[in-house]
């Protein structure tokens, strides 16, 4: 198998081919290793070189010998080094798997390497002062979005097909938009957490996948959905796999559009289309569709994530034996680290009350609408540099309203724990992908799958390829 060819297939499509015989786990992770090391040249996604081999997967997992890369905000694999991005964390190494991990490996998955994060992982951004930045494959004068930039970056560029990413504020959305994939954030509780912590980011954060396809999306979220054992939270299972759902038709639904940012922050006029257009479509196949919105204070998003922002910082940074300074932290880690050790219990207090706040009102308006469609970002694909976490100009309430005004339509439904899908609907006059958001009520992944899929059929997106794309050296070359 070579490059070229490596690169048409998605997770299913490659599992297939191996089951059938038609090639060998060997040469597909021969191919993979070639198209991770041919677009990491140009992208910059690996947080490290290579694994030497593939951590040990199950032979007869669904996905057994599909290459796959985690993401550098450990610990996640037994014995892999992490570093979140930073120089502070330099040497650390995860003493066990954590929940996911454990899944991955069940499914097969082959891990040959970690993926660039930002660092803390919490920007919109995948640049760090340890990394550099990850570039766009569409534009590598642009950005990838954060925190999971590096695999979403590798995944459309073609070196995996799948990659792992967590998002606590649209880590995982926010970069499957600027590089053109598909990046579903689960409900809250739907996959694991544990064992390290007994949330993540206080219930912000959820971890699944970036894949180039919505089928990879359903069928790997079969093989890895479920709690891990003493998780905090526990979502009903679903009914039936999720890959059923790409071919059941939905019924008629109920679907809400909005382009406008509770914020009030403007919204480039390309991304807001793709959202109305993606409206429109389902509307012609026969969906009662109405602008509509959830009534959200968005000084209660700032509120909570201020708060809870500055204490996980904080408290991640103190896991590392390392003495905290300039020298081994951006400026807004350090910010956060400061501020912290200002905060009262009177601040928590309010800021979980600003929490509750928001997920009531989200859970309200699922009560009337099946379907949310938005905007993923508010703009496309930004500069490199233009959200600066290394800047001292930063508090980290600045922080927090600058990359909320990059993202302005994600961050709600990681306070509300509802699953969030972004699809790579648009594609803006300049080349560079939009995506265009769904939500669903809390546990309702399955609507977002047949939603998805119809609009998969409507507007099909699968064929783009960016101009960074494994194999394409050797397509030309080949001419």
């Amino acid at each position: 198998m070579n490059v070229g060819e490596y690169g048409r297939f998605d997770a299913v499509g490659l599992s297939a081919l191996i089951r059938a015989g038609d090639t060998s786990p060997a040469e597909v992770e021969a191919a993979a290793r070639r198209a991770i090391e041919e677009v990491n040249v140009d992208i910059n996604g690996l947080a490290m070189p290579l694994f030497e081999r593939p951590l040990h997967y199950a032979a007869d997992g669904p996905f057994a010998g599909v290459p796959f890369l985690i993401k550098d905000d450990g610990p996640t694999a037994e014995g892999v080094p992490f570093t979140v991005g930073s120089r502070h964390f330099q040497g650390a190494v995860s003493p066990s798997d954590d929940g996911m991990m454990e899944r991955f490996r069940s499914a097969g998955l082959a891990t040959l390497g970690s993926t660039a994060v930002p660092e803390m992982a919490i920007s919109l951004a995948t640049e760090s002062v340890l990394n550099g930045v990850t570039r766009n494959p569409w534009d590598a004068s642009c950005g990838v979005g954060g925190s999971s930039g590096g695999a979403a970056a590798l995944v459309a560029a073609g070196a995996v097909p799948v990659a792992q990413g967590s998002d606590g504020a649209g880590s995982i959305r926010v970069p499957a938009s600027c590089c053109g994939v598909v990046g579903l954030k689960p409900s809250r509780g739907r996959t694991a957490v544990g064992p390290f912590v007994a949330e993540l980011m206080g219930g912000l954060t959820t971890q699944f996948l970036l894949t180039r396809s919505l089928r990879d999306a359903a069928h790997l979220l079969d093989a890895v959905h479920g709690a891990a054992l003493g998780d905090k939270y526990v979502v009903l299972a679903p009914v039936g796999p999720y890959a059923s759902d790409l071919s059941i038709d939905p019924g008629r639904l109920r679907v809400a559009v909005t382009t406008e940012a509770w914020s009030g922050v403007s919204v480039d006029p390309e991304c807001a289309e793709a959202a109305e257009t993606a409206a429109r479509v389902l509307g012609g196949l026969g969906h009662d569709v109405a602008k509509a919105s959830p009534t959200i204070d968005a000084e209660d998003i700032v509120r909570a994530y201020v708060t809870i922002a500055a204490m996980e910082v904080a408290a991640a940074i103190g896991f590392s034996p390392r003495v905290p300074g300039p020298d081994t932290l951006e400026a807004v880690s350090l910010r956060c680290l400061a501020e912290a050790q200002e905060l009262t219990a009177l601040d928590v207090a309010h800021a979980f009350r600003a929490f509750n706040a928001v997920m009531r009102a989200t859970a309200d308006f699922f009560t009337s609408y099946d379907v949310l469609v938005t905007p993923t970002l508010g703009r496309l694909p930004a500069a490199h540099g233009t959200l600066d976490y290394d800047s001292a100009d930063h508090s980290v309430e600045s922080w927090i309203r600058a990359i909320m005004a990059y993202g302005p339509f994600t961050a709600a439904f990681n306070i509300a724990g509802q699953p969030a899908i972004s699809l790579p609907l648009g594609h803006s006059e300049s080349g560079l992908p939009i995506g265009v958001q769904l939500v669903a009520a809390y546990g309702r992944e399955d609507l977002l799958f047949r939603v998805g899929a119809q609009l998969d059929q409507a507007v099909p997106w699968g064929g783009r390829r960016p101009p960074i794309f494994a194999g394409r050296q050797r397509e030309r070359t080949d001419r």
